[in-house]
């Protein structure tokens, strides 16, 4: 689960951030591929990480970031339905995350 997720990553219990940019549809119609990108405006981002909150295994991708490097990633992952979408960035040893809900519609219908 997610609090267990957050644990395993060492983060216990991040700082909300309005500084970390989450890029995801509000709707997804193949739950099988959501595109997802995060771009944190952090200073001394270590890490960013994506969590779905009702997938049997909250962490989805987890990504280090080199020192001088742009601090921001995207991927696809992979959501069994409607959830809650935390990005989790490790800052200067500090943890901050930010959340998206992206609806899953089954089969592409927008049913």
């Amino acid at each position: 689960n997610l609090k267990d997720a957050l644990g395993n990553l060492g983060a216990g219990s991040p700082a909300n951030s309005d500084a970390i940019v989450i890029t995801a549809p509000e709707i997804a119609e193949n739950g099988a591929v959501v595109p997802v990108a995060a771009m944190s405006k952090l200073p001394g981002t270590e890490s960013i990480a994506f969590l779905i909150a009702k997938n049997p295994t909250a962490l989805a991708a987890s990504f280090d970031i080199p020192a001088g490097t742009e601090p921001g990633v995207s991927t696809r992952i992979k959501m069994a339905e409607t959830s809650d979408v935390y990005v989790l960035v490790k800052a200067q040893g500090k943890y901050y995350v930010a959340k998206k809900e992206i609806k899953v519609t089954i089969g592409g219908c927008g049913g």
